[in-house]
Protein backbone atom coordinates (compact mmCIF):
# COMPACT_ATOMS: atom_id res chain seq x y z
CA UNK A 1 0.00 0.00 0.00
CA UNK A 2 1.82 3.22 -1.40
CA UNK A 3 1.94 6.43 1.36
CA UNK A 4 0.01 4.52 4.02
CA UNK A 5 0.72 6.19 7.19
CA UNK A 6 2.08 2.70 8.86
CA UNK A 7 4.42 0.48 7.35
CA UNK A 8 6.79 -2.02 8.77
CA UNK A 9 8.85 -4.86 7.99
CA UNK A 10 9.40 -8.48 9.62
CA UNK A 11 11.48 -11.28 8.61
CA UNK A 12 10.07 -14.35 9.28
CA UNK A 13 12.54 -17.02 10.03
CA UNK A 14 10.51 -19.78 11.38
CA UNK A 15 6.79 -21.04 11.52
CA UNK A 16 7.03 -19.94 15.00
CA UNK A 17 7.94 -16.57 14.11
CA UNK A 18 4.83 -16.39 11.35
CA UNK A 19 3.00 -17.91 14.33
CA UNK A 20 3.74 -14.87 16.74
CA UNK A 21 2.90 -12.47 13.94
CA UNK A 22 -0.21 -14.59 13.38
CA UNK A 23 -1.25 -13.90 17.30
CA UNK A 24 0.11 -10.17 16.69
CA UNK A 25 -2.93 -9.61 13.99
CA UNK A 26 -5.29 -11.48 15.96
CA UNK A 27 -4.71 -9.62 19.48
CA UNK A 28 -5.25 -6.24 17.06
CA UNK A 29 -8.16 -7.85 15.33
CA UNK A 30 -11.63 -5.97 15.78
CA UNK A 31 -15.14 -6.66 14.28
CA UNK A 32 -15.05 -4.73 10.59
CA UNK A 33 -11.52 -5.22 9.88
CA UNK A 34 -9.88 -6.85 6.97
CA UNK A 35 -6.76 -8.74 6.72
CA UNK A 36 -5.64 -7.96 3.13
CA UNK A 37 -2.78 -11.24 2.21
CA UNK A 38 -0.83 -11.06 -0.08
CA UNK A 39 1.90 -12.74 -2.26
CA UNK A 40 3.27 -15.42 -4.83
CA UNK A 41 1.82 -18.82 -4.89
CA UNK A 42 3.34 -20.77 -2.16
CA UNK A 43 4.14 -17.27 -0.27
CA UNK A 44 2.79 -18.39 3.04
CA UNK A 45 -0.32 -16.34 2.84
CA UNK A 46 -2.83 -19.82 4.43
CA UNK A 47 -0.24 -20.12 6.79
CA UNK A 48 -0.21 -16.89 8.01
CA UNK A 49 -4.39 -16.49 7.86
CA UNK A 50 -3.84 -20.17 9.94
CA UNK A 51 -2.09 -18.37 12.70
CA UNK A 52 -4.47 -15.58 12.79
CA UNK A 53 -7.13 -17.91 13.56
CA UNK A 54 -5.18 -20.54 16.06
CA UNK A 55 -4.00 -17.03 17.69
CA UNK A 56 -8.29 -16.75 17.92
CA UNK A 57 -8.10 -19.84 19.89
CA UNK A 58 -9.80 -22.24 16.58
CA UNK A 59 -8.89 -25.86 17.11
CA UNK A 60 -9.89 -27.00 14.22
CA UNK A 61 -8.17 -27.73 10.62
CA UNK A 62 -8.26 -25.02 8.16
CA UNK A 63 -8.53 -26.12 5.25
CA UNK A 64 -7.37 -23.48 2.30
CA UNK A 65 -10.56 -21.44 0.60
CA UNK A 66 -9.74 -21.85 -2.65
CA UNK A 67 -12.71 -23.95 -4.40
CA UNK A 68 -15.02 -22.57 -1.45
CA UNK A 69 -13.42 -19.12 -2.22
CA UNK A 70 -14.73 -18.39 1.66
CA UNK A 71 -14.88 -20.16 4.86
CA UNK A 72 -16.46 -18.84 8.02
CA UNK A 73 -14.90 -19.84 11.44
CA UNK A 74 -16.39 -19.08 15.05
CA UNK A 75 -13.59 -18.40 17.41
CA UNK A 76 -14.17 -17.62 21.08
CA UNK A 77 -13.53 -13.91 20.82
CA UNK A 78 -14.41 -12.82 17.20
CA UNK A 79 -16.00 -14.32 13.65
CA UNK A 80 -13.57 -14.35 10.90
CA UNK A 81 -14.58 -14.88 7.31
CA UNK A 82 -11.09 -16.45 5.13
CA UNK A 83 -11.92 -15.28 1.70
CA UNK A 84 -9.55 -16.87 -1.02
CA UNK A 85 -9.92 -14.37 -4.30
CA UNK A 86 -7.58 -16.02 -6.67
CA UNK A 87 -10.23 -17.59 -8.98
CA UNK A 88 -12.82 -14.54 -8.53
CA UNK A 89 -12.56 -12.41 -12.37
CA UNK A 90 -15.43 -9.80 -11.48
CA UNK A 91 -15.43 -7.46 -8.38
CA UNK A 92 -18.98 -8.11 -8.81
CA UNK A 93 -18.35 -11.45 -7.72
CA UNK A 94 -17.29 -9.65 -3.89
CA UNK A 95 -20.74 -9.13 -3.45
CA UNK A 96 -22.23 -12.73 -3.65
CA UNK A 97 -19.38 -14.15 -1.45
CA UNK A 98 -21.17 -11.55 0.81
CA UNK A 99 -17.83 -9.73 1.97
CA UNK A 100 -20.15 -6.33 3.75
CA UNK A 101 -21.76 -8.81 5.65
CA UNK A 102 -19.02 -10.77 6.62
CA UNK A 103 -17.90 -7.55 7.58
CA UNK A 104 -20.35 -6.70 9.79
CA UNK A 105 -20.67 -9.75 11.62
CA UNK A 106 -16.41 -10.09 12.23
CA UNK A 107 -12.95 -9.61 10.55
CA UNK A 108 -12.05 -10.95 7.15
CA UNK A 109 -9.07 -12.29 6.30
CA UNK A 110 -8.34 -12.26 2.28
CA UNK A 111 -5.97 -13.90 0.22
CA UNK A 112 -5.51 -12.26 -3.18
CA UNK A 113 -7.06 -9.04 -2.15
CA UNK A 114 -5.80 -7.17 -5.72
CA UNK A 115 -9.03 -9.17 -7.38
CA UNK A 116 -11.20 -7.08 -4.81
CA UNK A 117 -10.50 -3.83 -6.75
CA UNK A 118 -12.64 -1.02 -5.16
CA UNK A 119 -14.48 -3.44 -2.77
CA UNK A 120 -11.09 -3.79 -0.68
CA UNK A 121 -12.28 -1.70 2.37
CA UNK A 122 -9.60 1.39 2.10
CA UNK A 123 -8.82 0.76 6.13
CA UNK A 124 -7.40 -2.79 5.43
CA UNK A 125 -4.05 -3.95 7.55
CA UNK A 126 -1.90 -5.06 3.93
CA UNK A 127 0.23 -7.84 4.51
CA UNK A 128 2.79 -8.60 1.59
CA UNK A 129 4.81 -11.86 1.95
CA UNK A 130 7.94 -12.38 -0.12
CA UNK A 131 9.82 -15.98 -0.13
CA UNK A 132 13.53 -15.03 0.86
CA UNK A 133 14.28 -18.69 0.62
CA UNK A 134 12.70 -22.39 1.71
CA UNK A 135 11.49 -21.77 5.21
CA UNK A 136 11.86 -17.74 5.81
CA UNK A 137 9.24 -15.10 4.22
CA UNK A 138 9.61 -11.53 4.44
CA UNK A 139 6.21 -9.53 5.64
CA UNK A 140 5.51 -6.42 4.32
CA UNK A 141 2.44 -4.58 6.61
CA UNK A 142 0.79 -1.59 5.98
CA UNK A 143 -2.28 0.42 6.36
CA UNK A 144 -3.52 3.15 8.83
CA UNK A 145 -2.39 4.23 11.72
CA UNK A 146 -4.35 2.42 14.13
CA UNK A 147 -2.27 -1.08 12.80
CA UNK A 148 1.10 0.86 14.26
CA UNK A 149 -0.02 1.05 17.79
CA UNK A 150 -1.33 -2.54 18.37
CA UNK A 151 1.23 -4.21 15.74
CA UNK A 152 4.81 -1.90 17.21
CA UNK A 153 5.37 0.09 14.47
CA UNK A 154 9.23 0.06 13.24
CA UNK A 155 9.50 -3.35 15.62
CA UNK A 156 11.82 -6.31 13.73
CA UNK A 157 11.55 -9.44 14.48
Amino acid sequence: MKDAPFSMEILLRSPAETAALGARIAAALEPGDTVALQGDLGAGKTTLARAVLAALGLGETVPSPTFTLVQRYETPRLTIAHFDLYRVEREEEIEELGLDDALVEGAVLMEWPEHAGSRLPQDALHVQLVAVDETSRRAILSGQMRWSKALGNGAKA
